[in-house]
């Protein structure tokens, strides 16, 4: 199991915003995470990445423990978080965003490399390389994070509402980003809002309710369960 989340709590101050959830990331899949607003989606990436310590339980990072770990070390280990709302950094230019992302790495020649296959992954960022990311579109911001999360050479990618605020047409393009990133041999785990997109793309599903895991399985027959349908897909 590449990621495990074991029994964690963690909230702000005295507020729990998560109780005793357990998640578990195979290696090479996409698994998601739906619910309302306000269920612990954020809390629950953001504990993973080591930007919100845990109360209770264990994280477990191919093995390793990492709750705890500050979240450049964990980034480190090979954890990239896309945030909501894409956090660019707005006055600096494309370039030098995904550059950002390659803060810790020491191998000059594979930075090189990995920003020249995110420009071809990604041509509009190319296009753009020295434009300030503040002037962008939101799905070209959007990209932008993506992309600056993987010149961290991650092993898994957290990806919190990357559809979040788009046009359709660019999220059929971001869906199909993180399909390609994934058959690459990237694991994902994936917050959306959008639980149709979301349990489309998934391999494995979690439902969160009140800061609690209710549900959890295959993506498929989550999507076919009557709660889901009427709860989350409108149906």
């Amino acid at each position: 199991m590449l990621l495990e989340m074991k029994s964690v709590s963690a909230g702000y101050g005295r507020i729990a915003a998560v109780r005793d959830i357990s998640i578990r990331v195979p290696e090479g899949k996409i698994v998601t995470i739906i619910g309302a607003n306000g269920a612990g989606k954020t809390t629950t990436l953001r504990a993973m990445s080591g930007m919100l310590p845990i109360t209770q339980g264990e994280i477990t990072f191919d093995g390793k423990r990492i709750d705890g770990m500050p979240a450049s070390k964990v980034v480190a280990h090979g954890i990239a978080h896309v945030p909501e709302g894409r956090r660019i950094f707005p006055d600096m230019t494309v370039e030098e965003n995904l550059r950002t992302g390659a803060f810790l790495r020491k191998d000059k020649e594979g930075v090189e490399r990995d920003l020249a296959s995110v420009f071809t992954r990604f041509p509009r960022l190319r296009e753009r390389r020295r434009q300030r990311a503040q002037t962008m579109s939101g799905g070209e911001q959007q990209m932008l994070a993506i992309g600056r999360a993987l010149m961290s050479k991650p092993r898994l990618m957290l990806m919190d509402e990357p559809s979040m605020g788009l046009a359709p047409v660019i999220v059929e393009e971001i869906a199909r980003i993180i399909e390609e990133i994934n058959a690459e041999g990237l694991s994902v785990v994936l917050v959306e809002q959008n639980a149709e997109l979301a349990l489309e793309l998934a391999d494995h599903a979690y439902v969160l309710e009140t800061g609690r895991c209710a549900l959890e399985g295959p993506a498929g027959e989550l999507h076919d369960n009557e709660h889901v349908r009427a709860a989350y897909l409108g149906i």
